[in-house]
């Protein structure tokens, strides 16, 4: 891999070299590289691009990768990863797509990853998506994740977008059963004319299921932000939404909640707030010496850290 794909990866994955355990690391649309172990096993699909990653029960203290990089301005692919994860495991999935678009065309990277969660087992999913390059062409990033947690089962999704990307619409649907917990928590920062939306919808499908999904973002200059969460609690679960978001200059942020209880011991809870910085936090840090510039950076790295 050249220096641009491997400072993608480091970005996404961070990956500085070959991971121990399984993984499968994809560039400009080919494998460039692949792993499997003796419960950790990598398949590719047959029948579209993608893999199957299939996890044996009762694996602990494991982990995966599976970065994508895109380096090749105007490529545009659409993969499709599907996630069989054991009973009794306990384990790591490390994701994630940089772009680095230096020409004129758009490139864009679509994933659609499914989670099929068995019973009492633990996942900890953390996706990356990162963009540079000083091309005129956009870069465009489209991940879907869809998750079925069987009975006792949890999944904590970590996803972060800080830098680069132009346009994103983040879908992520789940269907929770009994006793089975979901945590997502979200982090975007957009900037220039960039747009990013987020589109979550949880099913709480099983008595004593629950769900916490926590955004927050910053958004700079023109860019702008779509944020929408519905949660439909059919059982007696536990569902939390929350929005927490800093606007800054001319940029728009919206926040749509919507939320569902099909039963009388659905407790279900949606928190939002869209604002500026605070003008005493600015004069605190400026009173220290900061700039005001310098100030408002500081701000927003502990807001999204």
């Amino acid at each position: 891999m050249d220096a641009i794909q491997q400072e993608l990866l480091a970005q996404v994955a961070g990956l500085h070299e070959v991971p121990e355990g399984a993984y499968n690391i994809r560039a400009n649309g080919e494998m460039a590289g692949r792993n499997t172990t003796a419960n950790i096993d990598i398949i590719t699909k047959e029948d579209r691009s993608g893999i199957d990653i299939r996890i044996k029960p009762g694996t602990k203290a494991e982990s995966v990768h599976i970065p994508v990089v895109l380096s090749q301005s105007g490529l545009k692919e659409s993969v499709y990863n599907d996630f069989f994860v054991g009973e009794d495991c306990d384990v790591t999935i490390i994701a994630g797509c940089g772009i680095h678009n230096g020409g004129a065309a758009a490139s864009e990277h679509s994933g659609i990853h499914r989670f099929f969660v068995e019973k009492n087992a633990k996942v900890r999913y953390v996706e990356k998506h990162y963009g540079s390059g000083d091309g005129s062409g956009e870069r465009i990033m489209n991940p879907t994740t869809e998750i079925h947690l069987a009975q006792g089962a949890s999944l904590e999704m970590e996803t972060v977008q800080i830098k680069g990307i132009d346009s994103t619409s983040r879908v992520t649907r789940a269907q929770v059963a009994e006793e089975a917990s979901l945590v997502i928590k979200e982090k975007i920062m957009t900037h220039g004319k960039q747009h990013a939306e987020t589109d979550f919808t949880v099913n709480m499908a099983g008595a004593g299921s629950s769900v916490d999904l926590i955004s927050r973002s910053v958004a700079k200059d023109d860019s702008s932000q779509l944020f929408r969460s519905r949660i439909v609690g059919n059982a007696s679960c536990h569902g939390h939404s929350e929005c927490d978001a800093i606007i800054m200059d001319q940029a728009s942020v919206s926040a749509i909640p919507e939320l569902t209880a099909n039963h009388i011991d659905a407790n279900l809870i949606h928190e939002a707030a869209i604002g500026k910085i605070a003008g005493e936090q600015l004069i605190k840090l400026m009173t220290l010496g900061l700039t005001e510039k310098e100030a408002e950076e500081q701000i927003v790295r502990g807001f999204l850290k």
